[in-house]
């Protein structure tokens, strides 16, 4: 039976559908067959799928369904028949869509950077995951290398219960520029810091689900 990954954030600009790119090509490096869908509006990671096709870029595959709307629900039940991990890039704001994408999940992951604003804004996301039941983890993304502001907000944090992911992925400059590439980080920078990130946020989704 397919895994399902969703990658859900009620705020805009927190990288979900950069590490859902990411996070695909790097599991699909660990040997899993990935399928990606986007759910959301703007369709950005299904486009940087079809760069990768257009450019025959990539050293795995990684095939995707665009799912906006009420396709959502279909498109990601036909994904699990067509590979073992689904990796679903959900929509912002706590509308339908991103709600169907958070029920189908094994597993959610809610990247979020160090600032209160995001720990804010991040909570009805963590609420719809709780009130469905649906196994969380806070992904810490464009992290500084240091600050008063992380340690405070990590304490906050900590304070709520939030499951935290032990991968932090940097402020790093690797992961856009892959991306323009159609490449994820761990196939252009593969030896580069953001690649041992994602690599090492693969390996604990992967242990998480059960097919480590």
């Amino acid at each position: 039976m397919a895994k399902v990954v969703t990658v859900a954030q009620q705020k805009g600009g927190a990288g979900k559908t950069t590490v859902a790119a990411h996070l695909a090509v790097a599991l699909a490096e660990k040997g899993h067959k990935v399928v990606v869908v986007d759910t959301d509006p703007q369709q950005s990671l299904a486009a940087w799928v079809r760069v990768r096709a257009a450019f025959g870029v990539g050293n795995v595959p990684v095939s995707v369904k665009a799912a906006p709307g009420w396709k959502a629900g279909p498109e990601i039940d036909r994904a699990k028949r067509e590979g073992d991990i689904v990796v679903v890039d959900s929509p912002p704001h706590t509308e339908s869509t991103a709600k169907t994408a958070i029920r189908a999940a094994d597993l959610m992951l809610v990247p979020m950077q160090l600032s209160p604003m995001d720990m804010w804004a991040t909570k009805p996301t963590l609420d719809l995951a709780g009130s469905s039941k649906i196994p969380f983890l806070l992904v810490l993304n464009r992290v500084a290398p240091r600050g008063n502001l992380n340690e405070q907000v990590m304490r906050e944090i900590a304070k709520a219960g939030f499951p935290v992911a032990l991968s932090r992925l940097g402020n790093r400059t690797a992961f856009a520029a892959s991306m323009l590439d159609g490449v994820g980080v761990t196939e252009s920078h593969g030896r580069s810091p953001a690649a041992e990130e994602i690599r090492a946020l693969a390996d604990e989704v992967a242990e998480r689900l059960g097919l480590s």
